[in-house]
């Protein structure tokens, strides 16, 4: 390969190189761009006024209410409860513990997140001692889209320990319409459940992080191609026109 077709490779394959990094910049930034905007629509919903039953059940997408707080009314349906298995909280392996709550002057449902507990590892099918209270109760929480499905092996159980939430299943359960949001309890540790819930990270600054990265790596390859092609054989050329002693 002659010297000419040689340079002419080594442009394009700078080009290419340039083009994807800085391609790949970009995609980081416009993820980052995505979620301030989420951001922004939490922190927004956030600030609305407080969601209660009423509101919740004339909603024509409750969905739309999510991220905001809210304070219910119901009455608890604890024979319903289920502990979705495989959750962690404090690095430790445990329950979240999801039970029905039937609305005031409805026969709607809403799934409750009420908390987390330990599972024992002794005797892995052994639920929890769980306290749920009887009569009419006050729930304060955060609204929010039904749980993330984890990976689950065969068929999904129907027994109290669950790896997933199938809404469906839980209003054939409940006999009951079941709403097609989450209600996360919020507040201190009660009825032997704890409930701190890690602050929402949507990982902004990594993509920020990977967008210099990507970058940095379009320079250095701009740089490389510079130094090689042109600086170094001039510096090459200018020593060796200077006359020897």
């Amino acid at each position: 390969m002659n010297a000419r077709a040689r340079f002419a490779l080594i442009t394009l394959a700078t080009l290419l190189g340039m083009a994807a990094t800085v391609s790949l910049g970009r995609w980081q930034l416009d993820r980052a761009a995505q979620k301030e905007a989420l951001q922004a629509r939490m922190d927004a919903q956030s600030s609305k006024h407080l969601v209660d039953g009423a509101l919740l059940l004339s909603s024509a997408d409750p969905n739309t209410l999510v991220d905001q707080h809210a304070l219910l009314r119901g009455q608890w349906l604890p024979e319903q409860t289920v502990y979705l298995d495989n959750r962690q909280m404090h690095e430790k392996v445990g329950f979240f513990v999801v039970t029905p709550l039937r609305l005031e002057g409805s026969q709607a449902v809403i799934l409750v997140q009420r908390g987390w507990v330990q599972r024992n590892f002794e005797q892995r099918e052994k639920i929890p001692a769980v306290e749920t209270p009887a009569g009419p109760v006050a729930i304060e929480g955060r609204m929010a889209p039904p749980s993330g499905k984890l990976f689950e092996l065969g068929t999904p159980s129907v027994t109290a320990i669950r790896q997933n939430l199938d809404l469906k299943q839980m209003a054939l359960q409940t006999a009951s319409p079941v709403l097609p949001v989450l209600l996360v309890q919020t507040g201190a540790a009660s009825e032997g459940l704890v409930r701190d819930w890690p602050a929402i990270n949507l990982g902004v600054e990594k993509h920020y992080g990977y967008a210099l990265q990507w970058f940095g790596m379009a320079a250095a390859m701009a740089l490389l191609y510079l130094w090689y092609q042109f600086f170094r054989p001039s510096i090459h050329r200018s020593k060796d026109a200077k006359p020897h002693a």
